[in-house]
């Protein structure tokens, strides 16, 4: 059996690239367009990232038309930004993504929730079998121990935190900015509580699910707004933070013109940390309005990264250590029904019960 990661990144793509392969394809897509024995699909703001296992081998292209939400004749060309994984350095790069350092915010531990949810999702659809199962258990084990024993989470370790640093670097103190965070999600969250941490008072919460955002809302103190009343705060608030699943820009220059109309006159600051993007790019063309999409953010993490760059080293040679000891399994073809070794029971990497799928 092959064992693969075709996907692209922070580090081979910018925004307008990833967006247009974020998260909208199923991974039975994958198996049947493919040809994969078994198929993960990873999506986050930063990457784009499908793990498989295959009898033959299945092709970077393959796997691109798979994800891509709209073709056009750009497709080829965005293409080009995959990058692929076999084999042992599929795990060595699985790791180091679990592990949070592939990360833009290299430490930001968002990552491995995501990658839990992921192989959970494939679990339970039947995509993810033994080959990904034990690859998977065994990146959570290695994440869990960099973890414990490095300091690699540090500093700003989450893409909330980092636009939150990029927001203080503009007003300076945050406590007389009035902010709204549209969208209640993980990342909204971890935004939300770093602004309050930084000093905000005035915080505000809209999210489609009301329900979601005034349990937000009282987590870190702020105030929830009903989704279809969040334009009419554009009048008001300094700083505009969002991170919603939208598929279309919430934000447009011709909606943001009405909105803006009654402003009293004064700079609005958007943050748009959201892939694909809440916010069309032409909005930053408008008079008195500032805005940032997750690229921008890439300079304030690589900063806060400086508090880190001695923990990488002890964190590599973990996983190098893992690395080593999965290959046991894996040569150049992976014995994916193997029982597990004796060291594989003991991290807990137990066969998988299909039953409960």
């Amino acid at each position: 059996m092959n064992l693969f990661c075709v996907g692209l990144s922070h580090h081979t793509a910018n925004v307008e690239t990833r967006e247009r392969f974020a998260g909208h394809a199923e991974t039975d897509c994958i198996l049947r367009a493919a040809g994969c024995a078994e198929a993960l699909l990873l999506t986050t703001c930063n990457r784009v990232e499908v793990y498989g296992a295959s009898e033959e081998r299945v092709s970077t292209d393959e796997i691109a038309r798979c994800l891509v939400r709209k073709v056009d004749n750009k497709t080829e060309e965005y293409a080009l930004a995959f990058y692929r994984y076999e084999d042992t350095r599929c795990v060595q790069h699985l790791f180091r993504v679990a592990s949070g350092l592939d990360s833009m915010v290299v430490g930001e531990s968002e990552i491995l929730g995501q990658a839990k949810k992921a192989y959970e999702s494939a679990r339970a659809s039947g995509a993810a079998g033994p080959c990904l199962h034990r690859l998977f258990q065994r990146a959570f084990h290695v994440a869990k121990q960099v973890r414990t024993h490095t300091d690699i989470t540090r500093g700003s370790v989450s893409v909330g935190s980092v636009a939150v640093d990029l927001a203080q670097r503009i007003f300076g103190q945050l406590g007389n900015c009035k902010v709204l965070v549209l969208g209640a999600g993980e990342t909204s969250e971890r935004t939300a509580r770093a602004l309050v941490s930084r000093g905000v008072t005035d915080l505000r919460v809209s999210n489609r699910s009301s329900d979601r955002a005034e349990e937000l809302a009282r987590l870190v103190g702020g105030q929830a707004v009903r989704f279809d009343e969040w334009p009419s705060q554009c009048r008001e608030i300094d700083i505009l933070i969002t991170s919603t699943s939208s598929e279309t820009p919430l934000l447009t220059p011709e909606n943001l013109s009405a909105m803006l109309r009654n402003r009293v006159d004064r700079p609005l600051f958007i943050i748009d940390i959201a892939v694909p993007r809440d916010v069309d790019p032409s909005v930053n063309e408008m008079e008195a309005v500032y805005l940032y999409d997750i690229d921008s953010l890439q300079s304030v993490a690589e900063q806060s990264l400086a508090l880190r760059r001695q923990q990488i080293a002890a964190a590599e040679a973990i996983i190098t250590e893992h690395v080593a000891a999965f290959g046991k399994s894996i040569s150049h073809r992976l014995d994916c029904n193997a029982p597990p070794s004796t060291e594989d029971r003991a991290l807990g990497e137990t066969p998988l019960r299909t039953s409960e799928s």
